[in-house]
C-alpha cells in the first residue's frame, strides 16, 4: 500500500502556479527609453533651465562623451570633427550665430590684418568655430605676437593679441621695410605710414637697431638731428645727419663715444658748426672734416 500511494502520487501531479505577470510591467521602463531626452528636457525644466539650456546640457554631454571614448586614432579626429560641425548648424538654428568679433590689444591696421586671417563671417555656426586652428591663423599675421580666442556664447568671439611693437624702418637692397623689437620684418605694415619711426639702413641693421636706438633717443638734440643710421660692414654705425654731416661711431663702447659727442656739443656745439665728418671711432681722440668751400655762381662771375 504505501508503494502503491507513492506510485499514485506521482502520477497527479499539481498544476504549474501561472507565471507572474510582473514581466509585462517590467516593460515599462522599456517603454519609457524611447522618451529618454523629453524626460530629461522636463526635468531640466523643472529645475528652472529653459529648452534651449536643456540641449545645450545635452549637446555638452554628448561632446565629452565622444572625446573620451575616441581620444586617439585619426578616424577619431574626424568623427569629433564631423561631430563639432554637426551640432553646431544644430545649435545655429537655435540662434547660436557669429554676430560680433571683438579684437583686443591691436591697432587699427592690425585689426584689418587679424580679421581677413580669421575668416570668420556672420551667421557662421559659433559652435562650429574651431579655436585652435583660428588661433594659428591668428598668429601667422606679422602683426601678431600671440593670440588667445575666446567663445562667449551665444553669438560672439573675442580675439586677444599682443600686438608686435614697430621700431624702426629698414631699408637694404632696395627693400625698405618695417621691423619689430627683434629685428623681425612686419610684413602688412606699411613703410610709407611709418615715417615717424627712424630709418635704419644696411646689412645687419635690422638686428642690432634695438641696442642702438634707445641710446640715440636718449639724446633729443642729437635725436632731432638724426636721419638715418647706416651700419658699416656690420660691426658699427654711421650717424647721417639731415644736414649732411656724418658722425662715426666706433665698433665697441658706442656709450662712451656718445658722452663725448654729448659733451662736445654742450660744450662747443659742435653738432652745429656744420662739419662734413666727425670721426669718434678713436677713444682718445675726436677728428674732425671741414666741408668744402664752394664758391657760389656770382663770385666766380664777379672774377671773370
Amino acid at each position: 500500500m504505501p508503494a502503491a500511494l507513492r506510485g499514485g502520487a506521482q502520477t497527479k501531479a499539481k498544476p504549474r502556479a501561472k507565471a507572474p505577470s510582473s514581466s509585462r510591467k517590467s516593460r515599462a521602463p522599456a517603454k519609457g527609453q524611447g522618451a529618454y531626452a523629453p524626460a530629461k528636457l522636463g526635468a531640466v525644466r523643472g529645475l528652472g533651465f529653459s529648452p534651449v539650456h536643456g540641449l545645450m546640457i545635452a549637446g555638452g554631454v554628448l561632446a565629452v562623451t565622444l572625446t573620451v571614448a575616441l581620444a586617439t586614432g585619426d578616424r577619431a579626429e574626424r568623427l569629433s570633427a564631423g561631430t563639432s560641425k554637426t551640432i553646431g548648424e544644430q545649435f545655429a538654428g537655435l540662434g547660436f550665430r557669429l554676430n560680433t568679433v571683438h579684437v583686443q590689444g591691436a591697432s587699427p591696421a592690425a585689426t584689418r590684418d587679424i580679421l581677413r586671417a580669421a575668416g570668420v563671417f556672420k551667421d557662421q555656426p559659433v559652435l562650429g568655430l574651431d579655436l585652435e586652428s583660428l588661433r594659428g591663423r591668428i598668429e601667422s599675421v606679422g602683426w601678431v605676437e600671440e593670440a588667445q580666442v575666446v567663445r562667449l556664447l551665444p553669438d560672439t568671439l573675442v580675439i586677444s593679441v599682443k600686438e608686435r611693437r614697430q621700431l624702426a624702418v629698414w631699408q637694404h637692397n632696395g627693400q625698405v621695410r618695417v621691423i619689430d623689437e627683434t629685428g623681425r620684418v612686419i610684413p602688412e605694415a606699411d613703410p610709407l605710414s611709418a615715417a615717424s619711426l627712424p630709418l635704419v639702413v644696411g646689412q645687419g641693421a635690422e638686428q642690432h637697431a634695438a641696442a642702438i636706438l634707445p641710446r640715440i633717443a636718449a639724446r633729443p638734440r642729437l635725436t632731432a638731428r638724426v636721419e638715418a643710421l647706416v651700419r658699416v660692414d656690420d660691426r658699427r654705425w654711421d650717424l647721417r645727419l639731415k644736414d649732411g654731416s656724418l658722425v662715426q661711431l666706433p665698433a665697441v663702447d658706442e656709450e662712451a663715444a656718445l658722452i663725448q659727442l654729448e659733451q662736445l656739443d654742450q660744450r662747443s656745439r659742435i653738432l652745429e658748426l656744420g662739419f662734413a665728418r666727425i670721426d669718434l671711432r678713436d677713444p682718445t681722440m675726436v677728428a674732425v672734416r671741414p666741408r668744402e668751400q664752394v664758391r657760389s655762381a656770382g663770385l666766380i662771375a664777379d672774377g671773370a
